[in-house]
């Protein structure tokens, strides 16, 4: 049953990821040359943006592979958090965090920063530029939160 489990993590993994890298090409191909922004809906744009921090720019300017690294790092011990655990909700968070973790790192090993294309904004109030695994990873940390809270199976010992 366990490993049924992480199969099942794996293929959410799987899916983030190349949806993640779909979108992110095609928002290379399309907003790159000529540089341009398209306006979606009255609150969301898409604009090609990169960027070399962590989300929402954080750390920016930090050596690219210490970000590589730390995400990697971070990556395989989410793997064996996922691998361990016997949660359904759990596992299913765990796997959107890896798939978008996996998505960004790929762009910083081959564009030397992650590519970002979705722009939300609402009263001249811009929320930073995302993409694909950046909404599954926070997707996958409300679950995590949310599993903390309200799990119940879980004992404190």
């Amino acid at each position: 049953m366990k490993h049924r489990a992480f199969v099942f993590g794996l293929v959410i993994i799987a899916v983030v990821f190349a949806v993640d890298q779909w979108t992110k090409q095609l928002a290379i191909d399309g907003l790159s040359n000529p540089h341009r922004v398209i306006e979606v809906t009255p609150f969301m744009n898409f604009l090609l943006a990169w960027n070399s921090g962590v989300s929402f720019g954080l750390f920016q300017g930090q050596a690219p592979w210490v970000m590589i690294l730390a995400t990697a790092a971070i990556t395989v011990g989410f793997l064996i958090w996922m691998w361990r655990t016997r949660d359904r909700l759990l596992g299913i968070a765990l796997a959107l965090v890896v798939g978008g973790a996996v998505g960004n790192l790929v762009d910083r090993l081959r564009h030397g920063a992650v590519t970002d294309f979705i722009d939300m904004h609402v009263a001249g109030y811009h929320w930073p530029v995302f993409n694909i695994a950046d909404s599954a990873i926070t997707i996958g940390a409300v679950l995590l939160l949310i599993d903390s809270l309200f799990g119940g199976k879980k004992s404190s010992r």
